[in-house]
């Protein structure tokens, strides 16, 4: 087995989710057909995707590791990961088989919001692979490429059409998921506590911005919650509540035409001009700005 080695300079890439023009997308379908691939050679080292990837291999064979957990890719089987996890694979190696991608901005889309509840996206199990019975994989198949197909075609109302096959696909993988991995999935306390402060950030996240605020209903100190958050999930208690806020924010540059002032009143910023700034910093974009980019990337 290939020795596990860092990037240069101690520095994990992060890859955004490009179109085949190179422009920045929220989906992409895609079919492998087995060629030898021309793959970025920082595959080959630890990165991150900023994605979620849906891959259904019919052919082929090699070994990646996702966080620290190894596997070897298998035919008949389907493979899943969320943004941000850590992927590596070991070596390039041709297959054949079906890929979706889609961002978080995707699901932030009103017709997807639901999809953010279900396992396949939840994954309480921190689960990556699904085994499935030959007319599991006939189905999964089967509107894998009709999604490819729409792609390709570019026809009028394409997202939304995808965004239609893609609800079947995440509900019928949801139910396989819940036949292999349980219901509910046992976690640790830990774990339950993460999930009980995205809830709360869920219900508090339009006027309770501070970490200590969060741990105060949870009964804890400030530093242990923090500890606690960073472990289970890599990232620190205020990363999540800013990543919240900033979820919010395009939601609503999206879908509605409150102005900039009125967003940030909405989710509890005394301050426009600070809002503005916090926002830039997390989404490399001001807020018009990134309206104008997803309006025209949605349209």
């Amino acid at each position: 087995m290939p020795v596990l080695t860092a990037p240069e300079k101690n520095v994990i890439a992060n890859y955004p989710l490009l179109g085949d023009n190179g422009a920045p997308a929220m989906i992409q379908v895609r079919e492998s057909d087995g060629v030898e691939p021309i793959i970025d050679p920082g595959f080959l080292q630890p990165h991150r995707k900023q994605f979620f990837m849906f891959v259904l291999v019919e052919q082929g064979s090699s070994r990646h590791w996702i966080d620290d957990v190894p596997y070897t890719v298998k035919p008949g089987h389907f493979y899943f990961t969320v943004p941000q996890q850590i992927q590596l694979k070991e070596e390039i190696c041709p297959m054949e088989g079906l890929v979706i991608t889609f961002t978080e901005e995707f699901l932030l889309l009103e017709e997807n919001l639901m999809l953010r509840r279900l396992p396949i996206i939840q994954n309480p199990a921190a689960a990556h692979e699904l085994v499935l019975a030959p007319e599991e994989f006939a189905y999964v198949q089967d509107i894998m490429r009709k999604m490819n197909a729409e792609y390709r075609a570019n026809s009028s109302w394409r997202n939304q059409m995808l965004a239609s096959w893609l609800q079947v696909l995440v509900i019928y993988l949801s139910r396989l998921y819940a036949e292999q991995y349980g219901e509910g999935c046992k976690i640790t306390q830990g774990q339950c506590l993460l999930k009980s402060f995205q809830q709360l950030i869920t219900e508090h996240h339009t006027h309770q911005h501070e970490v200590a605020g969060y741990a105060s209903l949870l009964n804890l100190t400030p530093g242990y919650f923090n500890d606690v958050i960073k472990q289970q999930s890599g990232k620190t208690a205020i990363s999540h509540i800013h990543s919240r806020l900033v979820m919010e924010a395009k939601r609503r540059l999206l879908h509605t035409e409150l102005s900039v002032k009125q967003i940030a009143d909405e989710l509890g910023f005394e301050d426009a001009t600070y809002f503005n700034r916090f926002f830039k910093r997390l989404a490399d974009a001001t807020p018009m700005a990134y309206r104008q980019q997803i309006r025209e990337m949605y349209s």
